[in-house]
């Protein structure tokens, strides 16, 4: 990572003996204080690397007796109170991606041909992204279910058919929620496109127009 990539990489060390006792045997004059029952430590991290690594120690409490400790390996020198109080946690917007979203495709490996990945990857973020178009819409508690339920609760509760009507690929739904917002989005979808001034014809389609009923 470090070799081959211009991100800086922050991560928590296992709790395993070797870097408890690493942590434990740091003097005290090492923690600067942030604020109140907070303090942080950094030293040099023995990677084997021409660059170094670090290792950022934080210990939460005032007393020493009831002090908890936990410590990150990261690549950069940057200044640790603010990676761990305000980068770090925002780690937790990818986690949340993850878990709504990882029955899409994310949760599957795949090759190393990165032309496949890449395809892979595409199409997950293609249909993460008219799914959360779609969850707005609709409002709650649709816009707060993940994939699966997602999935299982609406999509395949859905009944309709597919007819062709001239130039246009015409589907109708039976059973769809709130069918006044979905009537106002994709009821006569070509000439909302047209008025936008986006072609309504799809080339993978044939160049067919698409439009929604909703009974």
């Amino acid at each position: 990572m470090r070799q081959q990539s211009s991100f800086d990489l922050l991560v928590p060390t296992p709790n395993q003996p070797y870097f408890r006792n690493r942590i434990v045997q740091l003097p005290a004059q090492a923690f600067h204080s942030a604020w109140a029952g907070y303090a942080t430590a950094k030293i040099p991290y023995p990677s084997g690397e021409a660059q170094p690594f670090w290792q950022i120690v934080q210990h939460c409490g005032e007393v020493p007796a009831q002090w908890s400790f936990k410590s990150f390996i990261t690549t950069t020198d940057r200044p640790e109170v603010e990676l761990l109080t305000r980068e770090y946690p925002q780690r937790w917007h990818i986690e949340e991606f993850f878990r709504a979203q990882q029955a899409l495709g994310w949760q599957r490996a795949g090759p190393l041909n990165l032309h496949i990945r890449y395809g892979q990857m595409t199409m997950a973020l293609i249909a993460q992204t008219t799914l959360h178009q779609l969850r707005q819409r609709l409002g709650q508690p649709f816009a707060a279910w993940d994939a699966p339920h997602f999935a299982k609760a609406l999509l395949q509760g859905l009944d309709g058919d597919i007819r062709l009507s001239g130039d246009t690929i015409l589907v109708t739904y039976y059973n769809a929620p709130n069918l006044e917002v979905l009537r106002q989005h994709y009821e006569h979808l070509p000439e909302k496109l047209q008025r936008e001034k986006i072609d309504p014809r799809i080339p993978w389609l044939y160049g067919y127009k698409l439009d929604f009923r909703f009974k």
